[in-house]
C-alpha cells in the first residue's frame, strides 16, 4: 500500500494505541468533538451533574448502509442516544462514543460521520466526552459500527413510567410513521420514488422538554418507536401498563409513498423503524395543550392523538380498521428488517 494510500484509509495500525491511534484522535476526533471535558484527554470523563436522579443508557448501531437521505450513522448514534434519555424523562448532557472499524475504510467517510455526530450533538444540546476506537482486520466487521453511552439528569420528582397509564389517557403521536424504515431500505434495494423518503432522524429532547412544561404530571410516558415501529412499541406499553391500547387505523399518520411502498413490498408501516418520533400517552384533560405543544416545534407540526387506553384486554393493543372491524396489532415477529440502526 502506497503512503497516500495509507493516509487516506483506517490502517489497522490506527488501533493499536500507538502513533497513528493518537494521530486519528486528535486529527478526526478531538478536532471535530472538541469540548473541555473531552480535550482533558483522561481515562475517564469527569462529569457535572445537576441535582436530580441520574439517566443512563447504551445503544449499539450497525445500520446499512451508512449514509442515506436525512443523516448516517453518526447522526444516527447520537439521536438514538439523545433519544432514548428524552423519552425517559431526563435532560441529556453527556454521550460517550466507541468507534469499531474494518481496515481500509475511508478517512474521509470517518471524518464525515465525526462531523456528522458533532452537528447532532450541537443541535441537542450534549456534548461527546469520552470515547474508544478498535480497528479490526478486512472482513472482521462491515465498515464501521458505533457503540454509545448517554447520561442525563432526571428533574426531581418526574416519573414516567408506564404504570402510571390509565384507562382514559389518549396516546399522542408526533409525526408519520415508517419513513426511517423505509428510507433505509429503498437506499439498500436502490428503490427510487417519485418523491423521495427521507429518514425522520431528528433529537427529541426539545420535543420531549415541550410535551412536559405542557402536560407536566399529567403526561404518563413517553417513548421513542424505534425497531418495531408503533405496533411493538404500544404493545411494550400496553404490558408494561397492564392496560388495553385501541388505535384507529384512520388517524395514525403515514405519508402516502411510505404507504404505497410498503403495499406493493408486502410490509407493514406500523413495524416500521421511527428515528424522530414520539409516542406520548397524557391524561385526557391535558392531551390538546400538550399536542399545541408538540405542534408548535418543527419535529411536532404532524403531532395527532392515534388512539386511548381502555380499561379492557389488558395488555391487548387493538386496531379499529377503516372498515369499522377491530383486530389485535400484535408485536412484531421476526426482523423484516435487519441492521435498521
Amino acid at each position: 500500500m502506497s503512503k497516500t494510500e495509507q493516509g487516506q484509509v483506517i490502517l489497522l495500525g490506527h488501533g493499536s494505541g500507538g502513533t497513528l491511534t493518537n494521530q486519528l484522535i486528535r486529527t478526526v476526533f478531538q478536532d471535530a468533538l472538541h469540548n473541555p471535558i473531552l480535550d482533558e484527554m483522561l481515562d475517564a470523563a469527569i462529569l457535572d451533574l445537576g441535582p436530580g436522579r441520574v439517566a443512563f443508557t447504551t445503544d449499539s448501531f450497525v445500520v446499512d448502509p451508512i449514509f442515506f437521505p436525512g443523516g448516517d450513522i453518526g447522526k444516527l448514534a447520537v439521536c438514538g442516544t439523545v433519544n432514548d434519555l428524552a423519552v425517559s424523562g431526563a435532560v441529556p448532557l453527556y454521550l460517550s462514543s466507541a468507534f469499531i472499524i474494518e481496515e481500509g475504510f475511508p478517512l474521509a467517510d470517518l471524518q464525515r460521520i465525526v462531523n456528522s455526530m458533532q452537528a447532532a450533538a450541537s443541535t441537542a444540546g450534549v456534548r461527546v466526552v469520552t470515547g474508544d476506537t478498535k480497528v479490526v482486520g478486512r472482513g472482521g466487521a462491515d465498515k464501521i459500527f458505533i457503540n454509545t453511552a448517554g447520561i442525563g439528569v432526571v428533574p426531581p420528582g418526574r416519573d414516567l413510567s408506564p404504570r402510571r397509564i390509565q384507562p382514559g389517557d389518549l396516546v399522542l403521536v408526533s409525526g408519520t410513521l415508517g419513513d426511517h424504515g423505509l428510507t433505509i431500505l429503498a437506499q439498500r434495494e436502490g428503490l427510487a420514488f417519485t418523491t423521495p423518503v427521507v429518514s425522520d432522524c431528528t433529537p427529541l429532547n426539545r420535543i420531549a422538554s415541550a410535551v412536559m412544561e405542557a402536560g407536566g404530571e399529567a403526561v404518563r410516558c413517553m417513548r421513542d418507536p424505534t425497531r418495531g415501529g408503533l405496533a411493538t412499541t404500544l404493545n411494550e406499553l400496553a404490558t408494561q401498563g397492564g392496560q388495553g391500547i385501541l388505535v384507529q387505523e384512520t388517524l395514525i399518520p403515514l405519508r402516502r409513498e411510505v404507504v404505497g411502498a410498503c403495499e406493493m413490498l408486502g410490509l407493514d408501516p406500523l413495524y416500521l423503524a421511527n428515528e424522530g418520533k414520539v409516542i406520548v400517552i397524557v391524561a385526557p384533560e391535558a392531551a390538546d395543550k400538550v399536542l399545541d405543544a408538540m405542534c408548535s416545534l418543527p419535529e411536532g407540526q404532524g403531532a395527532v392523538a392515534v388512539g386511548r387506553v381502555t380499561g379492557s384486554d389488558r395488555g391487548l393493543v387493538l386496531l379499529e380498521t377503516e372498515l369499522g372491524a377491530t383486530r389485535i396489532m400484535t408485536m412484531l415477529e421476526g426482523e423484516p428488517l435487519p441492521r435498521i440502526c
